[in-house]
């Protein structure tokens, strides 16, 4: 077995950090030095791929760092405080710290026994910085089930999704005491999770003079470290079939912690350690050891649309692409770009991943921003490859299924801390996807009792919990994205909606767009959907939309931009957005059963809507276009059921375009009617413009109307 020098490893660690230079020829180390002498950072993060590109440094030494994380974190913690520079930058001494080392310093020169080993003081209470050696960025994480005995003490990176968090408790990493008789302060450096105070004055005087000094120890000049244990689980395609997602302990220290919350998909570097039992539990156990991981660095899968800091190129692509006519459509299509057809639903999904800001009133009351969405529809229309998809996109987003979640899984759990073994509560799914989206597959198959949790998620966006004594309110903020199936499996064309739709109005009024996706036999359309499914299936890719589709990374930077905008709607628009919601309870209440459910809610999602497609435009106001493609998209999501009316009625689409706008010539008084505001009639209620134009010429050559020829503006001939 090789021996290994450290004083050589150290000297190599300082020549290191004195000559590495960044690309632009900097030294990279020395100026984070001077930051952080400066105060303006407490972390000094040694990278390893930095030593990798460093020409002076051999393979053995970072492979000695990557084996002995531990030993090296303090050779390079020993190697800073030799070049750590003085601070070029007033900085205000309000740090007890600062204070507490400038008394030392003045009591060390006035008189302190030099000989006494307990009186020098450890370098680890001068220091007021904290090392850390980062993994290489490259290369794929390890699962947990990855990490074997073999790894114990080294770095190794995993990736996993955080389940839980502690609160951040205070370490003790020196303990400090005044002895009453000889006066001197003695150090104790604390290196394990626990440890036996002293009990006596160790000090060489009380020795000499055979006195027990009576040791105090100081907890304001002891040194402690901000301490957070978290717990990671496994990822879902990492667990093998038939098998229970493993877990592991995390412990983050210093400026590690609050770095993660629960729900985070994160890849965490750092050293693999074992921890003995302590205790009573320590007799139970014998000779069985508990492990953990000790972080050094924590990255995010997901950044969070907050945090998204947008680089030079992003920026110019998403400037580039607002400008472009068809953006809204084009980011539309590039959900889910595998699946066939479904472009309303799709925007839809996409104006879920917008959102619309949350209002908050003068008197405290809040109003909701995020979009609900339910897709109905018979077996087969791709509605869970659809969740899955917008989960994968949207930060953060948690996927679960009706039968599978209790009540409690939904909302939170009561469980003890094994840690403080105080009552805690564990989140549930709703909590999880705080501020991002829930998806809830097979909706329509959870028990009456679990989907109670979700009707006061879904307006007041908290969860109220009285349980173990424990009675609170958790915030979640979540966007609802549901899919089910009708009651009878398939879509019965024979009963009416409200019965095929088995749920109860109270939630289907909570839903802002309610998808009714029905399988319909049609001789074009399912040849083309095969064609495109067999090209999937062969390509692994969809075929050519006629642009390029765009990456999940661009779609996040893109609607993160788009969320930072906050329209509002203008006073002339409000006499429009009244009138068109009067008119759909008109049409509601002359309906033999009701397809929706239209309450004041209705009019609040017409709202949040427009306001999502006006975030789209990066626009600070909303425009008619907007309302009136947030009111086609209402439309569009009853279709199909409309359509099944007028077939029963009899009334082929030429008479009934022809009797919309009779109708709405007679409601508003006037014989002239704008080819535009025709088109936006007839396509609310799920007719092509082909149809309008053939209605126009039909009618025309029958002289109800005369057609002007470049505008395609109507004039009615007044019998």
């Amino acid at each position: 077995m090789k021996t290994v020098n450290f004083a050589v490893d150290k000297d190599l660690a300082r020549e290191f950090l004195q000559n590495f230079a960044d690309a632009h020829g900097e030294p990279k180390y020395l100026n984070i030095l001077q930051d952080v002498a400066n105060r303006k950072y407490r972390a000094i993060q040694i990278e390893l791929d930095d030593l990798f590109n460093y020409k002076d440094l051999d393979e053995e030494f970072l492979q000695r760092i990557t084996e002995n994380t531990r030993r090296y974190i303090n050779i390079f913690a020993e190697a800073v405080d030799e070049l750590m520079p003085e601070p070029t930058e007033v900085f205000s001494v309000d740090d007890d710290h600062d204070i507490l080392m400038t008394q030392r310093a003045e009591e060390r020169t006035e008189g302190t026994d030099s000989n006494d080993p307990h009186q020098g003081m450890p370098s680890e209470i001068k220091r007021f910085f904290e090392v850390y050696i980062k993994a290489f960025s490259k290369g794929t994480p390890l699962t947990l089930r990855q990490v074997k005995a073999s790894n114990i003490g080294q770095l190794v990176k995993v990736s996993g999704i955080v389940t839980r968090c502690s609160d951040v408790k205070p370490l003790m990493q020196v303990a400090v005491y005044t002895c009453e008789e000889c006066g001197f302060e003695i150090y104790q450096e604390v290196t394990a999770r626990v440890f036996m105070p002293l009990l006596a004055c160790p000090s060489v005087r009380c020795q000499t003079n055979k006195a027990k000094g009576n040791i105090i120890l100081q907890l304001r000049a002891s040194k402690f470290l901000k301490f957070q244990e978290a717990k990671i689980q496994e990822l879902a395609e990492h667990v093998p079939k038939g098998h229970i997602p493993r877990s592991m302990a995390i412990h983050l220290r210093g400026e590690l912690t609050r770095k993660v919350a629960p729900g985070d998909i994160v890849e965490i570097s750092g050293i693999f350690l074992p921890i003995p039992y302590t205790g009573f539990r320590a007799l139970r156990a014998g000779l069985v050891a508990d492990t953990f991981l000790e972080a050094m660095s924590i990255t995010h899968f997901k950044k969070k649309y907050e945090e998204y800091e947008l680089k030079t190129d992003e920026q110019e692509e998403i400037t580039r692409l607002a400008e472009d006519g068809d953006i809204y459509n084009k980011l539309a299509r590039s959900l889910a770009p595998e699946i066939f057809g479904h472009e309303d639903v799709k925007k839809a999904l996409l104006l879920l991943l917008v959102g619309a800001p949350h209002r908050k009133l003068s008197d405290g009351m809040k109003i909701r921003g995020d979009l609900h969405i339910c897709l109905m529809g018979d077996p087969g229309v791709a509605k869970s490859q659809l969740l899955k998809h917008i989960i994968n996109v949207a930060p953060r987003g948690v996927y679960t299924t009706g039968k599978g979640s209790s009540g409690v899984g939904l909302t939170a759990a009561v469980q003890r801390d094994p840690v403080t073994n105080e009552m805690v509560l564990e989140g549930g799914a709703l909590v999880l996807a705080d501020m991002g989206i829930c998806a809830i597959d097979e909706f329509d198959k959870m028990d009456e009792s679990d989907r109670t949790s979700i009707h006061e998620v879904m307006e007041q966006q908290t969860v109220s919990i009285a349980k173990a004594g424990i009675t609170t309110s958790l915030n979640a903020r979540t966007a609802i994205l549901a899919a089910a199936n009708p009651a009878w499996g398939r879509y019965d064309l024979r009963r009416t909606p409200a019965e095929n739709i088995n749920l109860p109005p109270a939630l289907l009024s909570r839903f802002d767009l309610l998808w009714l996706i029905l399988d319909r036999a049609d001789m074009d359309s399912d040849l083309e959907m095969a064609r495109h499914v067999v090209h999937v299936h062969q390509h692994l890719e969809s075929p050519s939309l006629g642009f390029q589709t765009l990456e999940a990374s661009v779609l996040r930077a893109y609607i993160s931009t788009a969320r930072r905008i906050s329209p509002s709607v203008p006073r002339e628009l409000e006499e429009y957005i009244s009138t068109a919601y009067s008119s759909i309870r008109q049409d509601e209440a002359k309906s033999s059963a009701p397809h929706s459910y239209t309450t004041v809610r209705t009019l609040l999602s017409i709202l949040r809507i427009s306001i999502a497609l006006a975030r789209l435009r990066f626009s600070e106001t909303v425009h008619q276009s907007d309302v009136d493609e947030a009111l086609r998209l209402m439309q569009m999501s009853k279709f199909s059921l409309y359509s099944d009316d007028r077939q029963r009625s009899g009334l082929d689409a030429i008479s009934d375009i022809y009797s919309i706008l009779r109708d709405e010539a007679a409601r508003t008084n006037r014989l002239d009617i704008s080819y535009a505001h025709a088109l936006n009639w007839i396509s609310r209620k799920g007719y092509s413009e082909a149809q309008l134009k053939e209605c126009l010429e039909e009618y025309a050559a029958l002289n109800v109307w005369q057609i002007h020829p470049n505008t395609f503006d109507i004039r009615f001939i007044d019998a």
